[in-house]
């Protein structure tokens, strides 16, 4: 089984199929997370075609317990990133 894949591996993908420099190839990988990222942070989604969307999803302000005290609390309401995969990635991975 492989290893997880991460954005160091994505630029060295670049690297060996495209023949970008490694500088060059980190640049591209960085632009692209750090485009989606900044869109989401203005509540933006994106949808990558074939790969999936990623959207902001709002959490309500909730009740909880404080498990080291067993208190009740206010969990704040909250955005958190969601990714919902395209049906080709789907049928990829079956």
């Amino acid at each position: 089984m492989e290893k997880k894949i991460t954005k160091k591996d994505l630029a060295e993908m670049l690297v060996e199929k495209y023949g970008y420099t490694k500088k060059e190839a980190n640049e591209v990988v960085a632009t692209i997370f750090d485009e989606i990222a900044a869109k989401l942070k203005k509540g933006i989604d994106t949808d990558l075609s074939g790969f999936g969307k990623f959207t902001v999803k709002k959490r309500a302000a909730r009740k909880g317990i404080n498990p080291a005290t067993g208190d009740k609390i206010t969990i704040k309401a909250s955005k958190v990133p969601a990714f919902k995969p395209a049906k080709a990635l789907k049928e990829l991975v079956k």
